[in-house]
């Protein structure tokens, strides 16, 4: 590192911060070993596993937030409860401004987000479709958009118990 950075104090602060990043690397997957050996993992868990940019912790979070699925009639429900839609107040047909944003698991909302992040940047249909998206709006609600259809898809994952097929979400 010392060849490619030229300022001796540059070259201290770059050691320190590399240093404190390993320490924290450590101190998290101590962490994530002492989490799943508590934590009773269900068949959903590994069927969460077959969405390629969920990975275990984010599959244990969705897992554990989400609860037992037939709790949720509808895939709309729980894109709802995931804050992936919209809340609005209409009225004969008109808008009466925002509902209550703050309805949800804000920790589902933060989950499928981190989850279409990943999945942008590793899977090229879904980039595909986020590409699209982008180009006709911005780039927060393109993601949002990705983040709806994954929870989409991890509804009818945990329901029916079965793999992710991104041609389903993502054709």
């Amino acid at each position: 590192m010392e060849q490619i950075l030229i300022n001796a104090d540059v070259v201290l602060a770059t050691n320190a911060n590399v240093s404190v990043m390993r320490c924290l690397d450590a101190e998290i997957a101590a962490l994530e070993k002492v989490i799943k050996n508590r934590v009773k993992l269900s068949p959903a868990f590994q069927s969460l596993l077959t969405v390629r940019s969920i990975g275990q912790m984010l599959a244990l979070t969705i897992m554990l937030e989400t609860g037992d699925i037939a709790r949720f009639a509808t895939v709309g429900q729980i894109a709802s409860y995931c804050r992936c839609v919209r809340s609005e107040k209409l009225s004969n047909g008109k808008r009466k401004g925002s509902g209550n944003t703050k309805n949800g698991n804000k920790y589902l909302a933060w989950a499928f987000v981190e989850a279409a992040n990943f999945a942008v940047r590793f899977d090229p249909s879904i980039r595909r479709f986020y590409q699209h998206k982008k180009s006709k709006t911005h780039g927060v609600v393109a993601i949002k958009a990705v983040a709806y259809k994954l929870a989409r898809a991890c509804y009818y994952i945990l329901r029916d118990q079965v793999p992710f097929d991104v041609t389903k979400s993502f054709a």
